[in-house]
């Protein structure tokens, strides 16, 4: 069986550009919360926060940093 890989090369518009450093600047925002907030649960108490839990709190996380709102969650089809 042979293996094959291809290259793709994505050139946004600005629109897209700034779109997408928005995107990941949440993702980013995000991650570095929930995995501060999971560390701090496990290091003072002992607590393991599961998936779901940690996911259940975003929406607590847009209300308190309503800028969240302005990209897409990948879940909205």
């Amino acid at each position: 069986m042979t293996k094959r890989a291809y290259k793709e090369r994505f050139y946004p518009t600005p629109e897209q550009a700034e779109f997408l450093a928005q995107s990941f600047g949440c993702v980013r925002f995000v991650w570095n919360n929930t995995l501060a907030y999971r560390t701090a649960a496990y290091q003072q108490r002992g607590e393991l926060i599961s998936h779901s839990a940690a996911e259940k709190r975003l929406v607590a996380l847009k209300v308190e940093y309503p800028w969240l709102k302005d990209v897409e969650s990948p879940l909205v089809s």
